[in-house]
């Protein structure tokens, strides 16, 4: 058990590494956290969770996917559908509370046209075994190269605009792969003043950044316990196979309030615990926060 804590503590810390490197937002909101007086330091922030997309083809998907994170102690936990996007998805739980929830989804390829399947099976024909089934699980190091390597060749520009206009989630796939696609901060263990997704926002939208607004820019569970909100995506210059540069949709950061659960709401803030706090993930706000790397967002003026 001790060792594949350490090894997940490796995985995610190169994940992290990573991602921040890749979407400027990740340090500008830490920066003006630091400088407003709402955290000390950067190890203060609570992950709520990761997510990851995937694409659901034979070899690949959640049923590969999941293998890294289940031999690391998580736990699978409740099923989602997403029928407009194609999307499945599970979320899993960690084996302790100081590590991040993991929320996986992945796309129905066989319910896309035969257009983009056969574009999107050109490409994940190259993997032509289980990768996962290759790797060293107890290889925290070997598990992060893993994550940030490509699967398949560089797309061509024209297949990614192709899948672009079916279905916004294969084009960002098919170039991002294995990417991260974003974290969470917990807001409900921040400070007072901060500590509502209603007041962070508020927060956020003064130092600057932009929050997806798709369904409102708070998404609020029907029981009310579950408030979230999202920055829109980071736009990456890509690089296509035909030597194009054209600028896509990268990875974004994730906001999320979890509210102290009716039965234990006697108890006093310091006594609350992640376990008395609304735990897993709901559908329609999961639904539009999947559009935070859509041109929807992506494209609206600043």
């Amino acid at each position: 058990m001790k060792n594949e804590h350490s090894t997940l503590e490796v995985v995610l810390e190169g994940l992290m590494k990573r991602y921040s490197e890749r979407v400027p937002d990740v340090k500008k909101i830490t920066r003006a956290m630091i400088s407003g007086g709402i955290i000390g330091d950067a190890a203060e922030i609570e992950n709520d969770h990761v997510a990851f997309r995937t694409m659901g083809v034979e070899h690949l998907g959640i049923r590969s996917f999941e293998k890294i994170f289940l031999a690391l102690g998580y736990r699978k936990m409740d099923y989602f559908y997403f029928g407009g996007k194609k999307l499945d998805a599970y979320w899993f739980a960690p084996p302790e509370p100081h590590f991040p929830r993991i929320f996986i989804s992945e796309l129905r390829v066989n319910d896309l046209s035969e257009t983009a399947r056969e574009i999107i099976l050109s490409y994940t024909r190259e993997v032509t075994a289980d990768p996962v089934d290759q790797l060293d699980l107890t290889d925290g190091e070997a598990i992060d190269r893993f994550l940030h390597q490509p699967l398949w060749r560089t797309p061509q520009w024209a297949d990614y605009a192709t899948l672009l206009k079916e279905s916004e989630y294969a084009a960002w796939v098919i170039y991002n792969r294995y990417y991260l696609n974003h974290y969470t901060i917990s807001v409900h263990n921040l400070k007072d003043g901060y500590n509502t997704i209603p007041e962070f926002n508020a927060f956020l939208e003064k130092t600057g950044i932009r929050l997806n607004d798709s369904g409102g820019k708070i998404k609020i569970s029907p029981d009310g316990g579950l408030l979230q909100s999202s920055t829109v995506a980071e736009m990456i210059d890509a690089r296509f196979a035909d030597g194009d540069v054209h600028t896509i949709s990268g990875s974004y950061v994730e906001f999320a309030e979890r509210k102290v659960l009716p039965q234990f709401a006697h108890l006093e803030p310091a006594e609350i615990r992640r376990e008395h706090r609304r735990d897993g993930f709901e559908t329609g706000n999961a639904d539009k926060i999947f559009e935070s790397t859509f041109t929807s967002q992506t494209a609206r003026v600043k």
